[in-house]
């Protein structure tokens, strides 16, 4: 007897159905992952076991290899997007387009599932670019902060590889956190990417009062008193060491401090980088790989700009439009209808982001005394 009734069946292939679309999803994820995590090993492990100041051209050379690796996700992508989401029919393409009116109607004016699929592969492709752009966009006031850190606690240069090592590796597991947490929230509550539009203006017109060259107080910054205080923490270096041994107890090292206050700037960072590719694409998926490829390929980016940085000092001026730009969307496509394409927002970044940098060479800097 079949206690199912006659549609049992049906219901154990949807259900098959299902699970083969669960797995393919994860396991793309699975895969992604063990491919940074092999890309970190081979980073510490092999290419910089010695701690030594990495030149111009050594960080070129990274520099290259990362985003090379970012563009080779997106040729991935442009040929199989339906690996990430476990698409397999126009059903599948249908249900993933809701909440995106123009994809959607896109698709469903497509003639077969081919050409709803071809369509499908470029607008996330597209999607995956502009957050990526954005995020590496972005991350370059970040680097402007982390060579204020370690300036500020005077590191040597040969550690500074080791300390940003770690510190990518503790961004990718907040940024997991963070960014599939605020996908969640997104689709259920819509309304609050208008509230990070706010942020994100507020933060845009931030950078044009602030000269970005403040020096760091170190011994009033949050963390270090909190670490100060909750913790032992030795003033001597111990050579790359994070931790070491006085009187037979564990203390925590000047570089450890400084590791602890670059986890906390990446933290402030994430609330208005994540956001701000969110108004790209709601899809935690591809925030997510976006900004890992961004943020991995931050350290190298450093190096090479580390010692030019005040060449381009008008790049924090063209982030704080480019946040206005992103947060006036944010806003204006929750409250008002307003669409901007995911190719007219990539656009509209490169755009700044190049203007910028040739503006600033173009114009020499007047420095006040």
């Amino acid at each position: 007897m079949n206690i199912f009734g006659g549609n049992s069946k049906k219901v154990y292939l949807c259900t098959l159905k299902e699970a083969k679309e669960m797995i393919g999803r994860y396991l793309f994820f699975i895969v992604f992952i063990l491919f940074i995590v092999l890309m970190l090993s081979l980073d510490l492990g092999v290419f910089h076991k010695k701690d030594h100041e990495v030149g111009i051209r050594e960080a070129a050379k990274w520099t290259a290899v990362w985003v090379l690796l970012a563009l080779g996700m997106g040729v991935l992508l442009f040929l199989h997007a339906e690996w990430i989401h476990g698409i397999g029919s126009m059903d599948d393409l249908l249900a993933y387009a809701k909440g995106q009116p123009q994809l959607l109607a896109a698709l469903q004016g497509a003639e077969s599932y081919e050409a709803a699929l071809a369509l499908y592969r470029r607008e996330v492709t597209e999607q995956y670019l502009a957050g990526y752009f954005l995020e590496e966009s972005l991350s370059i006031d970040n680097i402007f902060v982390m060579i204020m850190i370690f300036a500020s606690f005077g590191i040597e240069k040969k550690y500074y590889h080791r300390v940003l090592f770690w510190g990518v590796l503790g961004a990718i597991v907040m940024r997991f956190v963070f960014i599939f947490a605020l996908g969640a929230l997104v689709t259920r509550l819509s309304w609050i990417l208008a509230i990070f539009g706010v942020i994100l203006i507020y933060s845009g017109v931030k950078m044009f009062k602030d000269r970005g060259d403040e020096k760091i107080d170190t011994e009033k910054h949050p963390m270090v008193r909190f670490a100060s205080k909750h913790f032992r923490v030795s003033p001597k270096m111990d050579g790359h060491n994070f931790f070491t041994a006085i009187d037979g107890k564990r203390y925590m090292t000047p570089l450890f401090l400084v590791l602890l206050v670059i986890e906390f700037s990446d933290v402030i960072f994430a609330v208005d980088s994540i956001p701000a590719v969110f108004s790209v694409t709601t899809d935690p998926y591809i925030v997510y790989f976006s900004n890992i490829f961004a943020i991995m390929g931050l350290r190298s980016l450093f190096f090479l700009l580390s010692d030019v940085a005040d060449r381009f000092w008008l790049l924090r001026y063209g982030l704080g439009v480019l946040l206005c730009f992103i947060g006036l969307k944010m806003i204006g496509g929750e409250f008002f209808g307003l669409h901007i394409s995911t190719m007219a927002s990539l656009a509209v970044i490169l755009g700044i982001l190049v203007v910028s940098i040739v503006l600033s060479l173009a114009i020499k800097r007047e420095i006040k005394n």
